[in-house]
């Protein structure tokens, strides 16, 4: 099966072929870098890691993953005034976090990481070209704000399936009387003529131009690292559903119009919602990634960020954060009991053919689960029945697959992170360690009920055993795996 995607910039599924046989360039728009990360902001990480690594793995492209930073605009001039410290030490600082988080879940490196702040130069040599082309217009005389002239540019609002007349003005631009209409969008935004009492502050987020002093604008930023690191045109652009507009879509007009191919294929990942609402600091419902991490690992919550379809929005409750955890759990339970324990990793040939064609059909992660969790059912079975074979035979796929999900229990960096469980799993073990102490005492002098007692009530509680030889090993009862 070959792989198809839904490409949102045509609303359509496509089948996916690379630009250059062999080789895929995707853009990811990350982090802008004011503030620290929340669960929300790692959804769209873990979706298109889960895309590269089937790229990769399922289908053996050679994947250019760029994921920039934006580490200067309003917003992070704004909070860092706030508390009186530099832009740039501001940004730095939540860089970092971001970085931590996307390692704590498990998230590949990008191929690289550039920052806004990096390709100055680069912005404007693209602001000439677009106003050499008839794009562009400096406002305010010779030193002043340069805007895209979105009335110069007929397929403005297609890839949000827009008119001209019903679209709206870009809220990330100033509402300047300059601007011919309200549409445009800044491409370089001028420095504040006298920044008061912040200028020590604000006067380094200045740089020189045939316009004047200033900074690039947010979606100039993308498009020209774009060019910078994959070309004129590239395979997929990706982000979260919130940037389709009105980020995307002056994206594509300013690189278009420029004369570039840019983006062959859109795609955009559902948010993580509570109540309904997106999750995001200005609503005031977004838990501090740090503080989730207090009740649950960071495996679980990988496996919960990509459990649903990428284009579906997630729920975030915390009944569903508890079926993440158990059904990881009976991942986990399983991979414990099989016999050989020096294998880390399958190859990809041990996936099955329902698994690589559930990722083949757009990405169908919750199909792929359940074909995941079938094979650890299949595998459990087997070890009962003491069918060696077979249950090797599981092992190895549930190996492969949850390799391409980025959920191996045995791969870094879960095989750290697994092996410092929070407070309340490490209680919660060594209750159930005292419970089958007192089980195995009780069976040893033949006290047969008290043994049996133990047995349901740890079985009432979701708790599984399973005698062998080898001893007695536990599990959570099997249950709901979405």
């Amino acid at each position: 099966m070959t792989l198809q995607l839904f490409d949102s910039g045509t609303s359509s599924l496509r089948t996916f072929a690379p630009l250059r046989p062999g080789h895929v360039g995707i853009y990811l728009c990350g982090p802008t870098v004011q503030a620290p990360p929340h669960v929300g902001h790692l959804r769209s990480a873990v979706v298109f890691d889960q895309l590269r690594r089937w790229l990769q793995i399922g289908h053996d492209l050679d994947v250019t993953l760029v994921r920039n930073i934006t580490d200067l605009d309003d917003k992070i001039l704004a909070a860092s005034q706030t508390v009186g410290v530099p832009w740039w030490a501001w940004a730095a600082r939540h860089e970092r976090a971001f970085a931590d988080a996307y390692r704590k879940i498990g998230i590949l490196p990008p191929t690289i990481e550039p920052r806004a702040t990096g390709h100055t130069a680069e912005m404007l040599t693209f602001i000439d070209r677009l106003i050499a082309r008839g794009h562009a217009y400096r406002a305010g005389g010779e030193a002043g704000d340069v805007y895209f002239d979105v009335s110069s540019w007929p397929d403005y609002g297609s890839l949000t399936s827009q008119e001209h007349g019903t679209l709206r003005g870009d809220e990330h631009t100033d509402q300047a009387t300059e601007k011919r209409d309200p549409r445009d969008f800044a491409l370089w935004k001028s420095a504040p003529p006298d920044a008061g009492a912040s200028e020590e502050i604000v006067a380094p987020a200045a740089w020189a131009s045939p316009y004047g002093p200033g900074r690039p604008g947010w979606h100039l930023s993308c498009s020209t690292m774009i060019l910078r690191y994959l070309g004129e045109s590239f395979d997929i652009h990706g982000g979260g559903l919130d940037l389709r507009f009105p980020h995307h879509e002056n994206e594509q007009a300013q690189s278009r119009a420029a004369g570039y191919g840019f983006a062959r294929y859109w795609m955009h990942n559902g948010w993580v919602t509570s109540g309904g609402d997106k999750i995001s600091k200005s609503l005031g419902n977004a838990t501090p990634l740090d503080e989730l991490l207090q009740h649950m690992r960071p495996l679980d919550l990988r496996y919960y960020l990509g459990s649903a379809h990428y284009r579906s929005n997630l729920e975030l409750t915390d009944s569903a954060l508890r079926s993440a955890t158990a059904a990881m759990r009976r991942i986990e339970d399983f991979i414990t009991r099989s016999t050989n324990h020096s294998r880390r990793t399958a190859d990809a040939d041990m996936l099955p053919v329902a698994f690589r064609n559930a990722l083949d059909d757009d990405l169908n992660i919750p199909m792929a689960l359940a074909v995941l969790h079938d094979e650890v059912r299949q595998g459990n079975t087997a070890l009962a029945q003491h069918d060696a074979r077979a249950g090797a035979d599981a092992l190895d796929a549930v190996l492969a697959m949850t390799g391409v999900l980025g959920i191996n229990p045995r791969d870094s960096p879960w095989d750290e992170s697994t092996a410092t469980p929070p407070l309340a799993e490490r209680a919660l073990e060594a209750l159930i360690a005292q419970a089958l102490n007192q089980r195995a005492q009780a069976r040893k002098a033949r006290d047969f009920r008290t043994a049996d007692r133990i047995r349901d009530e740890l079985d009432a509680a979701g708790i599984v055993l399973n005698d062998s030889q080898s001893g007695t090993t536990w599990g959570f009862t099997e249950g709901d795996t979405s």
